[in-house]
């Protein structure tokens, strides 16, 4: 998705800001946007995916998302993120995967070019051996150990702006559903979004 946007012209953008009083700079704050789009007759749009940050990365979007609104320097704010369908589905989504890969072993998963660490490793061969079934022990310790509740997803988003953070910048805030998930040539991927 982040290439895609780039690749249609959303760019990555550092927006200074500075105050000066009496020729003598007092203060200068600068926000990284991942992805930005201008037209100049309508207005600039700053966009941010959080797939899979910690859920206080949402504090920053909104943040910076007020502030630039507030300097005029974007006219609306975006904020891509996983549905809560997404969110309770994903361990489902990756066990599918695991088994119509046939992901039965640890050199299993290598030819997806996954290599989970050693404490990740122990941490499956626990589940593994408890429940004797490989793929619903790599998918539940890997959706669990990823994609927690302390991750970026729709509910942590929606909390925050329900406390109004980010007010009173306009917002659109898309979650992205279940349904975007694929598995393509043995891998897991979203399907294309036209943005």
């Amino acid at each position: 998705m982040r290439r895609a946007l780039t690749g249609r012209g959303w760019t990555k953008t550092t927006f200074d800001i500075k105050k000066i009083i009496n020729n003598v700079e007092r203060e200068a704050i600068s926000h990284e946007i991942d992805h930005v789009k201008t037209w100049p007759d309508a207005g600039t749009i700053a966009l941010e995916i959080e797939w899979n940050n910690k859920d206080p990365f949402f504090d920053r979007d909104l943040e910076n998302m007020k502030r630039l609104h507030a300097e005029g320097a974007i006219s609306v704010g975006v904020i891509i993120t996983r549905s809560s369908t997404l969110q309770a589905g994903l361990r489902s989504a990756v066990l599918r995967f695991a088994q119509e890969n046939e992901i039965w072993s640890f050199e299993a998963l290598l030819k997806h070019g996954v290599t989970p660490t050693p404490r990740q490793q122990r941490e499956i061969q626990v589940r593994a051996d408890r429940s004797g079934n490989f793929a619903e022990a790599w998918s539940s310790f890997f959706v669990g150990d990823k994609f927690g509740e302390s991750t970026t997803h729709w509910r942590k988003l929606q909390d925050r702006v329900r406390r109004g953070v980010g007010n009173p910048c306009p917002l659109l805030l898309i979650g992205l559903s279940l349904e975007v998930i694929s598995f393509s040539g043995g891998s897991l991927s979203l399907d294309a979004l036209d943005l």
